[in-house]
């Protein structure tokens, strides 16, 4: 859980607080804690309270978006830091088109995930 960069703050067009997560997942803060603790979402402080938040985008409904956890997994086994993979995430791909976080939440998992297995070689 890292302190976010202003730029990368910038990027992404929603944030949501734990709490808010856990509203949308049905589930206790403390199960949103332990998805952030296990790598399957990425958490950041910002704010004036420096709350926890993450990015709106990585929850689709009252699930995560699917492909994300084993996206991160990949990008975090390519050595990218949560920042790094945030600003990945949400810069926009002219080839994708759009952002990888808009190509994984429209189901397109699948081309984000080579374009990040190509970021490796």
């Amino acid at each position: 859980m890292t302190e976010i960069d202003a730029n990368i703050d910038a990027l992404v067009p929603e944030w949501l607080t734990l709490p808010d997560i856990a509203e949308k997942l049905d589930v206790e803060v403390t199960r949103v804690r332990q998805l952030v603790k296990e790598g399957q979402l990425i958490a950041v402080r910002r704010g004036e309270n420096r709350a926890l938040h993450v990015p709106a985008a990585f929850i689709d409904g009252d699930k995560v978006v699917k492909g994300l956890t084993g996206l991160l997994t990949l990008l975090r086994d390519d050595g990218f830091t949560d920042e790094e993979m945030l600003e990945w995430l949400f810069t926009p791909d002219e080839s994708l088109p759009g952002t990888p976080a808009q190509a994984l939440s429209e189901n397109r998992g699948t081309e984000v995930k080579r374009r990040a297995q190509a970021l490796a070689v």
